[in-house]
């Protein structure tokens, strides 16, 4: 092998290493907005329960569904876009979560949402 086939074949794992440097990244980055949704969730119910004796009581029912409301847009947006991402590159050393685990997370999230949602407007 001469020199510059040597190069081409280093530079060509490096951009695979980097390539699995992204999905994991990606991975993180899902993780991030996950918790950022839950943050939003919690702040809507912690909004609730601390000013829940507020006249009229629709207000900080309404407040609170801002924030969920906004903590379950936040889910989907980031398995849309972590799904995205994974559809985009190839893995060479790593092994990725499944896009259908990060949708299963973003719909549990979204559905245990929904569900408190719903029982902060009917049951509280």
């Amino acid at each position: 092998m001469n020199e510059s086939e040597g190069k081409t074949k280093l530079a060509s794992e490096r951009t695979d290493l980097a390539e699995d440097r992204t999905v994991l990244a990606n991975e993180r980055t899902f993780a991030g907005w996950m918790r950022t949704g839950l943050a939003c969730v919690g702040i809507g119910v912690g909004f609730n329960a601390l000013f829940g004796k507020m006249e009229p009581a629709w207000i900080p029912k309404a407040i609170a569904t801002c924030f969920i409301v906004a903590g379950t847009t936040i889910f989907y947006l980031a398995e849309r876009n972590a799904c995205a991402v994974l559809g985009r590159l190839d893995t060479h050393a790593v092994e990725p979560v499944r896009r259908m685990n990060l949708r299963l997370v973003a719909a549990i999230l979204s559905a245990g949402s929904l569900t408190l949602l719903v029982g902060l407007w009917f049951l509280i």
